[in-house]
């Protein structure tokens, strides 16, 4: 991603608007691995990714359903495994199989995944830490799985 780095944001806005850039620049079979605290951003973040992908429903946090699926553009598949306990529980889902169908995999919660990270797909990391009530920090980068 030619964008890594460390991003500030002074409300939802500016995180819907950076979450916006990042989506309009994925491509089939890429996954977003999101972590932070809860309350850090993390939906308000995919929400804009979701727009910048194309998704025209409203993407709410999947935290009782796991997956959510959209039509943008690309696919959007949204995992939230915040109530997940281990690797195992995850790879009973499919979750696998998700990062090979073409769309956009994002995920909150993502190091949970643990040995399930996907192989040969690029990877976008995003740590949120919250500086303050409103503000937060966003560190992207990028990886390529071998």
């Amino acid at each position: 991603m030619q964008n890594e780095g460390s991003y500030y944001s002074r409300n939802s806005r500016e995180t819907v608007a950076l979450g916006i850039k990042i989506g309009r620049i994925l491509k089939p079979n890429d996954v977003v691995c999101l972590t932070g605290e809860l309350g850090a951003g993390k939906t308000t973040l995919i929400q804009g990714i979701a727009e910048g992908c194309g998704v025209k429903d409203y993407v709410t946090s999947p935290t009782f359903i796991i997956i959510n699926e959209y039509q943008g553009r690309l696919p959007f598949f949204h995992f939230d495994l915040y109530r997940l306990n281990n690797a195992a529980e995850i790879a009973d889902l499919g979750v696998v199989e998700y990062f090979t169908r073409g769309g956009v995999c994002v995920i909150e919660w993502a190091e949970k995944l643990a040995g399930l990270r996907p192989k040969n797909c690029q990877e976008i990391k995003i740590e949120i830490e919250v500086i303050s009530e409103g503000e937060r920090r966003i560190v992207l980068s990028k990886k390529t799985q071998d």
